[in-house]
């Protein structure tokens, strides 16, 4: 491949009125801004289409569609261990302090479980799993790119 700088594309995307330039490079994820930061910068009037972004994905509708699509997927446990009808007694006692990292950028999702199920022809698929709070904050970032 050549060298990165050579191989970038200028970008325009927009959300909802919010028009930014971007710029693609390969091999170099260096500017991408994370979320904490952006919601940093909208603290200091830089980013409004961010906080937009993050009410949107916050938002108790869409939380609530993030937990269902959750439960009827089922699915394992993550590293921590909790179930996915254990969840609904987690988000009752802590959810409001999930929102409140979220928002704040604190939250820190938990490491990936690794397991291997084996296939007919003798090989193994490697599967990740995700704890089930990381799996309903997913949920709700997809939820809210899709009803942008």
């Amino acid at each position: 491949m050549k060298n990165s700088k050579e191989t970038h594309r200028p970008q325009t995307t927009s959300y909802e009125g919010c028009s930014q330039k971007i710029r693609l490079e390969a091999g170099s994820n260096e500017k991408v801004q994370s979320v904490s930061t952006a919601l940093e910068n909208r603290r200091n009037g830089e980013n409004t289409c961010a906080s937009d972004l993050m009410e949107k994905i916050l938002t108790k509708a869409n939380l609530h569609m993030a937990y269902k699509k959750v439960v009827r997927n089922k699915g394992k446990h993550g590293v921590d261990g909790m179930r996915v009808d254990e969840l609904l007694p987690y988000l009752k006692e802590q959810g409001s302090q999930l929102r409140k990292d979220l928002l704040e950028g604190k939250y820190k999702p938990k490491s990936v479980r690794r397991v291997e199920i084996p296939k007919t022809d003798g090989r193994v698929r490697r599967l990740g799993i995700p704890t089930v709070i990381d799996r309903m904050v997913q949920q709700a970032i997809a939820g809210a790119y899709t009803n942008i």
